[in-house]
């Protein structure tokens, strides 16, 4: 018989990119106790992947827990990408409700939309948070009703419809139930959590069940998988069996060695977990998400949502330029094959495949900044390789016309970048959809548009928009494809032999197009230096020093002035590349390189083609 367990809570934060889900995170954590008086706490203390406090982003769901009068509180910070949508999707199975966090002035935004939609479906209890209402330019009330518009949009029940709305400075740590209140500290959400938010519950008599939601993995214990006992308990040295929904086949006898509960930012051993509880559990090498760990008399899975396929993908091989294997620790294919394999442990989004040659595989993820974070965080690693341009996956439908994945572009743009922005989005198979006016003078447009029209479009759009653009995307299934789309209208400006690049070749460089490199930087024939300002690649000598003569001196070269070369981040030189070329990635270096680094057989293969 089912019973409900009132000292534990279990919630999940969700909200669009830089709403503020990480900092509330912060406050509930402080205002609970978690840290001594005295503690020096570093900002957004749960983002602590060193990418994830650079960007200011959640890439990976954490979980904490707190305690508030007796109640053990479990939450979750969740990622607000859509590319890490994958992740938001199956930590919602661990919870029972979830606190919406919404920007007072930005309102209701693509992601917000996107996360509340995958809320309602499970069914989730929902408590509306208002945040950063101390902002100047806030609008509350508005956003109230654009939230109350979009929770009708989606259907929400009568129940859902209901819920409580709060107002919150998360930096200054407090909340109130009524804008009239004068704020004072998180007290009016923890209220709201223990009163909205439904106890879990199960029938502790059952057998065991709990559903892994997802995996972590220590170098130390290997996987970890995190999930919430649904049914019955769950106790170290116990005898369990891990199945699977989607894979009838599994039945996997194994033991429980070691299990934990999360306490403020740490795990904590425990013998034994009660229905309720989100609990940890490591020493089980086979574990994989959407698995259930069931007592052996009744091996019954738990319904799993299936994870969204990948949308686009990228080539990562073995780097074989001229300057290979001197700046990276692992460099094989051996090296490449365990990293991305490892991956696939905690990432349920990606997918790795061999491809014909035993140096590269096809890694496919939910967008450019999916793939681009896993590069990052190998070059940090100390891993060395190349990776192709990102080509979206094409799909067929029942009368074998050719489908690509489409997406809904939202964006904010001071009125007079508009034209050029649709402009831009029109050549790139966008269709506009809708265009109006926001309170503070911008425009707001949206946009249907191919994935693969966006692909190198964000450092364009900056362009265009002075930098004051807001970008957001949300992906809309597969639609009919649209058509060829001409990437990039300038070619590259290439080395053309090996050597140093010294300032004379550089100078007389300059005058075709902007250099990516400066004096001193070692290159390679069939690199690419620049980007030229016509349509044709160009091959250049940067290497070439002035002949010295009677009448001239080589100090003459000091007088030289050179335009500073543009340095491309590494998501430029992603969104740079063309199709025949590759990105060199190094932990000190990136450079961008032709396919093929011959001259004359760069020109064959372009006549064959």
């Amino acid at each position: 018989m089912k019973t409900k367990r009132e000292d534990v809570r279990n919630i999940a934060i969700i909200a669009h990119v830089d709403h503020g889900k990480t900092t509330l995170v912060d406050e509930l954590l402080k205002q609970s106790g978690v840290f001594r008086e005295n503690q020096e706490v570093q900002e957004r203390v749960m983002d602590s992947n060193d990418i994830e406090r650079e960007r200011g982003i959640t890439i990976l769901s954490k979980n904490t827990a707190v305690y508030y009068k007796d109640t053990k509180i479990n939450i979750i910070d969740t990622p607000g990408h859509a590319d890490f949508g994958g992740e938001v999707e199956r930590v919602l199975k661990m919870v029972d409700g979830v606190i919406l966090v919404v920007d007072a002035f930005e309102g209701a935004m693509p992601q917000t939309k996107f996360v509340l939609k995958k809320a309602l479906e499970l069914d989730l209890h929902v408590i509306v948070c208002i945040n950063k209402i101390d902002r100047p330019e806030a609008r509350p009330s508005e956003v109230i009703d654009e939230v109350l518009e979009l929770l009708m949009d989606l259907e929400a029940s009568d129940e859902q419809l209901d819920c409580p709305f709060l107002y919150a400075s998360a930096k200054a740590g407090h909340a109130v139930l009524d804008l009239a209140d004068s704020p004072k500290n998180m007290q009016p959400l923890f209220e709201t959590i223990l009163k909205y938010i439904p106890a879990p519950q199960g029938d502790p008599e059952a057998g065991t069940q709990v559903l892994i939601s997802t995996i972590d993995y220590n170098e130390y214990v290997g996987r970890i998988g995190i999930g919430k006992v649904d049914n019955g308990s769950i106790r170290v040295n116990q005898d369990v069996v891990l199945v699977n929904e989607h894979d009838p086949e599994k039945q996997e006898r194994v033991k429980i060695s070691k299990l934990y509960e999360f306490d403020g930012l740490s795990k904590v051993e425990v013998s034994e977990a009660q229905i309720g509880s989100i609990v940890a559990i490591s020493g089980i090498s086979g574990i994989h998400i959407g698995d259930t760990i069931c007592s052996p008399e009744n091996p019954e899975p738990i319904p799993f949502q299936k994870i969204s396929e990948p949308t686009i993908a990228m080539n990562f091989m073995v780097n074989d330029s001229p300057l290979a294997g001197q700046e990276g620790k692992y460099v094989t294919s051996r090296h490449l094959r365990e990293r991305l394999m490892r991956e696939l442990n905690t990432d349920v989004s990606l997918r790795v495949e061999d491809t014909d040659s035993p140096d590269c595989f096809k890694v496919s993820g939910r967008g450019e900044l999916h793939l681009s974070v896993l590069i990052e965080n190998m070059r940090r690693q100390g891993y060395e390789f190349a990776v192709s341009k990102a080509e979206v996956l094409y799909r067929e439908d029942e009368r074998n016309r050719k489908l690509e994945p489409m997406e809904i572009a939202y964006i904010d743009v001071p009125e007079e970048s508009s034209g050029a922005v649709i402009s831009k989005l029109s050549e790139r198979k966008g269709e506009l959809q809708g265009m109006s006016l926001a309170g503070d003078g911008s425009t707001r447009l949206e946009f249907h548009i191919p994935a693969r029209g966006l692909i190198g479009f964000r450092g364009e759009f900056l362009t265009l928009t002075k930098g004051n653009g807001i970008l957001n995307t949300t992906y809309d299934g597969y639609g009919l494809y649209k058509g060829d789309i001409d990437y990039r209208k300038q070619g590259s400006l290439i080395a053309f032999e090996p050597g140093e690049a010294v300032t004379y070749g550089l100078f007389s460089a300059q005058d075709r197009g902007t250099l990516f490199i400066g004096p001193g930087e070692r290159v390679y024939s069939g690199m690419v230096i620049g980007q030229n300002g016509k349509a044709e690649d160009i091959e250049l000598n940067v290497c070439k020093t002035k002949h010295l003569t009677n009448t001239r001196s080589s100090s003459a070269d000091e007088a030289l002035k050179l335009t500073p070369p543009k340095i491309l981040s590494l998501e430029q030189a992603l969104e740079f590349i063309n199709t025949d070329e590759l990105l060199e990635i190094t932990p000190s270096s990136l450079r961008i390189r032709k396919k093929i680094l011959d001259s004359r057989e760069r020109k064959r293969a372009a006549k064959s083609v």
